[in-house]
């Protein structure tokens, strides 16, 4: 097995960046979200009943959007110093790979 690690740095970057495009996307939907929340119980928009409905439906997705978002940042921040490693050399971040 080869003791050679190679890194496509530019492919790898934009994989990174795809990432924070997904965590900016993802927070866009969570403020939409709250905004119809919160119109939800502030009014009786779909009536009573079908309004609450619709807000706890609401209300049980937007943690996991936020929490997605916060997956997506995390992943472009590791795999940015990942690159960071690679390019410096510095031989524990070289071990990610292997």
């Amino acid at each position: 097995m080869a003791d050679e690690v190679y890194m496509d740095i530019p492919a790898v970057q934009k994989m990174a960046q795809t990432f924070g495009n997904f965590a900016e996307i993802l927070q866009g939907v969570s403020k939409a979200l709250e905004a119809a929340i919160t119109v939800l119980r502030l009014s009786a928009f779909v009536g009573l009943v079908g309004g609450f409905a619709v807000e706890r439906y609401l209300s049980q997705v937007k943690p996991r959007v936020d929490n997605m978002a916060k997956k997506m940042n995390e992943l472009k921040g590791d795999i940015t110093g990942a690159i960071n490693n690679y390019q410096t050399g510095d031989e524990s971040g070289s071990r990610r790979f292997r």
